[in-house]
């Protein structure tokens, strides 16, 4: 039951025989991981990617006055790491904290090349997950530009609304690139046209 969701997703990508997912499946491992643990620290080489069954995990880095910034929350069905370092094996330079307890499936880069190797369908998943999250980054980036405040804000309540019952606002005004308080007021601010109208 643990590993459906890891099927599913793969397969929502191309579909797999048994023998192919029994090689997958006996390359993930199960793990329950309580909230506020890091799974990967700044300066420590990524070893591992996470697949989230459960839970949330929050990406960050550290900007010059050691204020640290949210890349990416990371939530059920979607892939986690610290990507550069794990592909590279160079230490990380972002670090990788879960936000509430999380249910994970881990696949370390030893294994995954194994998988390249035994799955040549491996391939073309990791490609595509990758392609997403690049997608992604490129969204974040584009709205830190051309989006206000207010409609980076609007975009994230409407594409991870459930988010902002289970994130604290501080770390997701940090990912939308906005302070605490310039958040607060939007919300207030919504609150209030959403009454009126």
């Amino acid at each position: 039951m643990k590993y459906n969701e890891l099927r599913a997703s793969f397969e929502n990508i191309i579909s797999l025989n048994e023998d192919e997912w029994n090689h997958i499946e006996s390359r993930f491992k199960f793990k329950h991981v309580p909230a506020k643990t890091y799974l990967t620290s700044l300066g420590e080489i990524e070893r591992e990617a996470y697949f989230i069954i459960q839970g949330i995990v929050r990406l960050f880095c550290l900007n010059p006055k050691k204020e640290d910034i949210t890349i990416f929350l990371f939530k059920e069905n979607y892939f986690a790491s610290s990507y550069h370092s794990f592909i590279t094996q160079t230490p990380s330079s972002q670090a990788l904290e879960t936000l509430e307890d999380t249910t994970l499936l881990s696949i370390n880069k030893k294994a995954l090349d194994e998988l390249y190797r035994l799955v040549p369908k491996m391939n073309l998943i990791t490609r595509v997950i990758a392609d997403q999250r690049f997608i992604n980054s490129q969204a974040i980036f584009t709205s830190q530009i051309m989006l206000t405040a207010e409609e980076r804000y609007l975009q994230f309540e409407k594409n991870h609304g459930d988010l902002l019952l289970r994130v604290p606002h501080h770390i997701i005004a940090s990912f939308l690139g906005i302070t605490p308080v310039s958040m607060s007021r939007i919300r207030k601010r919504l609150i209030k046209k959403r009454v009126i109208s």
